[in-house]
């Protein structure tokens, strides 16, 4: 891999897991205030409005908690961009060479073919 890749392994998936785990837990304590009352739901759409309200107090929490591992993962994966746009440049480089070399041959050949052809070897006047 490349040298730019962060230290810490699986650190996409590390964040993701994280961000789970702080939605579920968010998630945990909404389904509890609404069991318990203290938030009023009823219905499919109290349960919609838990998850809903999870969701909105996960993002934040989230933000806070893990500005570590975001900025971990966010490493990890413009260092794989940076990888693969080192192969890409240096595989297109070396297309660009064959083509020119092929080029150069084409011309040469029928360079050598004009030259030697009955137009150039008779007498101009």
């Amino acid at each position: 891999m490349s040298s730019n890749v962060s230290k810490k392994p699986h650190a996409t998936l590390r964040y993701t897991s994280m961000r789970v785990s702080v939605f579920l837990g968010c998630l945990l304590v909404a389904l509890l205030l609404g069991h318990f009352q203290v938030i009023p739901v009823s219905g499919e759409a109290g349960v919609v409005f838990l998850f809903l309200l999870a969701a909105i107090a996960s993002a934040p929490l989230s933000y806070v908690l893990l500005s570590r591992q975001r900025d971990e993962m966010s490493a990890e994966i413009s260092g794989r961009v940076d990888g693969i746009r080192t192969r890409t440049a240096s595989r297109i480089a070396a297309q660009n060479a064959e083509e020119d070399a092929a080029d150069e041959a084409a011309r040469a050949a029928a360079a050598k073919a004009a030259g030697s052809g009955p137009a150039a070897s008779a007498p101009q006047n």
